[in-house]
């Protein structure tokens, strides 16, 4: 059992350590010339802005992560848990400062989320760890490999925004904690406290005007991180349907995000990998909100979600009007942005 003052200590360290090591990160990415230069026409920066604010996240997550497990009781239980957890994210995590250095095509990439997707889809299967099982060994391991493949996809093409993502990927993080804490999946909930901070610390650096990218390595990373502590979170609601919608709620604008770009690309018939001005932000922007002010709208809307899978979660009598209300408002915001002109 986490109790609280040991996610007090948890949130305290990793926002810290996250806080302190990325301005580090900073200052080696500018004396290596490890920049985003703002060199593509879906690029709205007007400057070289440094990577490797994701290595400051992963570091940070990691030293917090496996320092707290040394002090717990079940080490080798607890040390497996978290190793099939950030095993898949570091692998992604590394391909993904590749590509902030190379710039790698789709398929690699693809390969490697496949492959990260399998071995945490047998993993789980193997361990009996799935949170919302289907009773078939087959399609659980279908279900976690797209689940993983997709949602770190989501999140990487969602990171476009100063502050976007990171402010995000909290809400979400905040609504993993307080739904692991109140159904008792304490290892889950200690993970998620952990994104929370990370994010809050990176987010004095990356927060408009951003001084700093947590780049494909940092995106990735997260992706795969917050689709394990996703799909290994059981909610205990009444239904298939509910149970798979919290997940879901959770991360509903990512979703939402990589709808509206991959819808919006193929009816212009252009490559739904290629970058562009399509993607929730940039349709903010171009709808008169500043870049604080889109960041904020983002934020605010995936902390209405989470809210809306915290109270699913915890109040089974109306699961089924909130789920309508949610999908409702969801499809609303879908025909809302794709209204607004792609670039």
């Amino acid at each position: 059992m986490t109790t609280t003052p040991q996610i007090i200590v948890l949130f305290l360290s990793t926002f810290f350590l996250v806080g302190l090591l990325t301005p580090i990160m900073r200052r080696i990415a500018l004396r290596i010339n490890f920049v985003d230069e703002p060199n593509a026409n879906h690029k709205s920066h007007i400057q070289a802005i440094p990577y490797l604010g994701g290595v400051a996240i992963i570091l940070g997550m990691l030293l917090v992560t496996f320092s707290a497990l040394l002090s717990q009781d079940n080490l080798n239980g607890n040390l497996w848990a978290a190793v099939s957890l950030f095993a898949p994210a570091l692998l992604l995590g590394i391909v993904g400062l590749i590509d902030d250095k190379k710039a790698l095509d789709p398929l690699p990439r693809f390969i490697a989320q496949t492959v990260a997707g399998v071995f945490t889809a047998f993993l789980m299967i193997a361990t009996d760890t799935v949170g919302n099982p289907s009773g078939n060994s087959i399609l659980d391991a279908v279900i976690t490999t797209f689940w993983v493949v997709g949602i770190s996809n989501s999140i990487n093409f969602f990171d476009n925004l100063d502050g976007g993502a990171a402010g995000s990927i909290a809400a979400t993080a905040l609504g993993l904690t307080l739904i692991t804490q109140s159904n008792g999946q304490f290892l889950l909930s200690a993970s998620a406290i952990t994104v929370l901070a990370a994010m809050l610390g990176f987010l004095i650096w990356n927060k408009s005007p951003a001084r700093i990218y947590m780049g494909d390595a940092g995106s990735l990373f997260l992706g795969t991180v917050i689709a394990v502590l996703t799909i290994r979170l059981n909610p205990t609601v009444d239904g298939k349907i509910f149970s798979f919608s919290i997940p879901v709620l959770l991360l509903a604008v990512p979703i939402l995000d990589t709808s509206v770009a991959v819808i919006s690309r193929l009816r212009r018939r252009v490559s739904i990998f290629q970058g562009g001005r399509d993607h929730l932000s940039h349709r903010l922007i171009r709808r008169g909100f500043s870049k604080k002010h889109a960041a904020f709208t983002l934020w605010s809307l995936s902390l209405i979600f989470a809210a809306i899978a915290v109270t699913l979660a915890q109040d089974r009598t109306i699961s089924p009007y909130l789920v309508t209300l949610a999908l409702a408002f969801w499809i609303f915001l879908l025909i809302l942005f794709l209204k607004v002109s792609d670039s």
